[in-house]
């Protein structure tokens, strides 16, 4: 089983953005423990992060060449905006769950829509980092 994790803008300031939302720790923190738990499961994962929504493209692109089994999203303000990542997750038909730190559907009216939702396999949200080990797992069975 081969996974990317994919996260969006501002994720790289976890620990130091909004703590009281998302948390203290920090997004090196995030990515060792995913590491960690896909190791203990036999999973193969690539952890990767960008701002910028071109190059969350080019990442999800490359998944389908690179023969991933699945991707686990967060979007970050993308979710909202990102017609583009919808397009490429149709466009590689990999299965994906989506994740959010926080608890979305409780947070500002402009975040209750989410593009990659039409093609997600299952959301995921409010967990904190652990939503993403449940996604993992989601999608390794």
């Amino acid at each position: 089983m081969k996974i990317l994790v994919l996260n969006g803008p501002n994720l790289n300031m976890l620990g130091i953005r909004e703590p009281d939302i998302y948390g203290k720790s920090t997004y090196k923190d995030l990515v060792e423990m995913i590491e960690s738990h896909c190791s203990s499961k036999g999973i193969e994962v690539q952890c990767l992060q960008s701002n910028h929504e071109g190059t969350l493209v080019d990442y999800i692109q490359q998944a389908y060449f690179d023969k991933v089994d699945g991707i686990v999203i967060n979007p970050g303000a993308y979710t909202h905006t990102s017609v583009a990542l919808l397009d490429a997750l149709k466009a590689v038909q990999i299965p994906t769950v989506e994740v959010h730190i926080s608890a979305v559907n409780e947070r500002e009216d402009f975040r209750q829509i989410s593009y990659v939702s039409y093609i997600a396999k299952k959301t995921i949200m409010g967990k904190g980092f652990d939503g993403y080990l449940e996604a993992i797992d989601y999608l390794n069975n």
